[in-house]
């Protein structure tokens, strides 16, 4: 029975260690390199033109790193992270890595790491729950998002405020508005709550940017914030608010 060819995208910001996997693969025919890439922006474009079965994965990089990368593509590749940086390991596998490759690795240990790869592709794996890869305590200082072949990076102090439309979150920073599929609470667990506050089911606010709250009708209110934006605040989301403040005005007063 014959054996279908593989494809293979290779992505590390360093040359030598891309020339070491070309070498490495030369010894498989039925793998064929679709593309390589220096950074998370090239990665990105290059798995979505051509969506690779292998996906060999740096993960301290320019612009996007590699669990960036994995968060803005389809699901679909066999991952194998490989890095000089143990601390991944264990978000990796979080993340449902085939296997994680501590720099400098030998033939040996790459031909285990790819036979590992193949009998995940066979398996088809589950996507990659990114939530589950983020280490507990350790939060995002910036959120990516992919809008068709281009990817938006928002710093988190530059985000404004979030509302939920379906199973999209639209990201509201400096006037401009990003839509990216993540549920509402997911993107809620995953933010600092002592700065950025859920205020409604359909909103979450950046305390920094609230510059006051009104009354709106007999037991509702509604957030005005620096630019404008008016979101609706609900009994919960109000207390929720009184809390954050309060914790932020005591933070405040003990640093002084």
């Amino acid at each position: 029975m014959e054996q279908r060819t593989l494809r293979a995208v290779i992505v590390d910001d360093e040359e030598l260690a891309r020339g070491f996997l070309r070498e490495l693969l030369r010894g498989h025919p039925e793998i064929e390199i679709a593309a390589e890439c220096a950074n998370g922006f090239e990665a990105v474009k290059a798995v979505a033109e051509n969506p690779p079965d292998l996906l060999f994965l740096d993960v301290q990089m320019p612009k996007l790193d590699g669990f960036e990368v994995l968060e803005l593509i389809e699901p679909g590749p066999a991952v194998i992270f490989t890095t000089a940086y143990d601390e991944y390991a264990i978000r990796a596998f979080d993340a449902h890595a085939a296997d994680y490759l501590l720099k400098p690795f030998g033939q040996e240990r790459f031909e285990r790491a790819l036979e590992r790869a193949k009998t995940r592709l066979g398996e088809r794996c589950a996507a990659p729950d990114m939530a589950a890869a983020r280490p507990p305590g350790q939060r995002p200082d910036r959120i990516v998002v992919k809008d068709g072949t281009r990817v938006h990076v928002i710093p988190l102090e530059k985000l404004d405020y979030v509302e939920a439309q379906d199973d999209y979150v639209a990201l509201h920073s400096g006037g401009k508005q990003y839509l990216k599929q993540q549920p509402i609470a997911s993107l809620e667990a995953a933010l600092d709550p002592a700065r950025f506050v859920r205020v409604h089911r359909s909103a979450i606010v950046n305390l920094e940017r609230l510059a006051r709250i009104e009354p709106y009708g007999k037991e509702s209110r509604i957030a005005i914030l620096t630019d404008g934006a008016r979101l609706p605040v609900s009994r919960s989301g109000y207390a929720r608010l009184l809390e954050a403040m309060g914790d932020s005005q005591g933070n405040r007063r003990t640093t002084r």
